[in-house]
C-alpha cells in the first residue's frame, strides 16, 4: 500500500473521528475534502447542475448526521460515493418522465436463448475518430444517456463513468448484482445503437 493512500485513509480517520465528537469544524472539512468528488457523481447521475448541487448538499448533510452508521468496513470515501449516489438516483426517480425516455426492450434487438442479441449492430469503434465527430458524438451520447431509464442511467454512470462496484450499485438501486450487470449491458447496448445509427447517417 502506498505512503499517499495511508496519508488518505489516516486523514480520513481522523475526519470520520472529528465527525462522530461534532467538531465544529468537521463538516467545514468534510465539505472541502469531498464536496467536488461528490458533486461530480451526483452530476452525472443526474444530469443537471442544480440536482447535482441540492443532491451534494443532502448527502453531506446526512453523512454528517448518520455518521455513527459508517461502520468501517469500507473506505470513507466508498460510504460517501453510495450516500450520494443514492440521493442523486432518487431526484432521477422524482422526475417526471421525459418524453423522449425510452423502454430498451422496445428498442433493442431480440435476444437468444444464451442472451446474445440476433441482429448484429454496424461497428462504429473505428469511425470515431473521424475528423469533426468529437463533438457531435458528445452530443449524441449525452442524449442518449439522457433517454435512459433513471435505473439504466445510474447504473451505467456508476459502473462505467465512477468505476463503483456491482455491489456497491446494487446497495444504492435497491436490486441485485445481477441486474446491475443486465442494467449496464443494455444501456452499453443501447448508447452503441444510438452511436452506430448517427455514425451510418453521417
Amino acid at each position: 500500500m502506498s505512503h499517499m493512500l495511508d496519508a488518505q485513509i489516516d486523514s480520513d480517520a481522523a475526519l470520520v473521528e472529528a465527525l462522530r465528537r461534532e467538531d465544529p469544524d468537521a463538516a467545514d472539512r468534510l465539505v472541502e475534502r469531498y464536496g467536488e468528488r461528490l458533486y461530480r457523481l451526483a452530476a452525472g447521475v443526474t444530469g443537471s447542475r442544480e440536482d447535482a448541487e441540492e443532491a451534494t448538499q443532502v448527502a453531506l448533510v446526512k453523512a454528517v448526521r448518520t455518521i455513527e452508521t459508517f461502520k468501517g468496513d469500507s473506505s470513507f470515501g466508498g460510504w460517501l460515493d453510495r450516500l450520494a449516489a443514492g440521493v442523486a438516483h432518487r431526484k432521477l426517480l422524482r422526475r417526471p418522465p421525459k418524453s423522449e425516455t425510452v423502454a430498451l426492450d422496445d428498442v433493442l434487438p431480440p435476444l437468444d436463448r444464451a442472451g446474445r442479441h440476433f441482429e448484429p449492430m454496424n461497428d462504429w469503434s473505428g469511425r470515431i475518430d473521424g475528423s469533426g465527430l468529437q463533438g457531435e458524438l458528445r452530443r449524441v451520447m449525452t442524449d442518449a444517456i439522457d433517454a435512459l431509464p433513471p435505473d439504466d442511467r445510474t447504473a451505467l454512470v456508476l459502473h462505467d463513468v465512477e468505476g463503483m462496484s456491482d455491489a456497491d450499485i446494487a446497495e444504492v438501486l435497491g436490486v441485485g448484482a445481477s441486474a446491475v450487470r443486465a442494467r449496464v449491458h443494455r444501456s452499453r447496448l443501447f448508447l452503441r445503437q444510438r452511436l452506430s445509427k448517427h455514425l451510418d447517417s453521417t
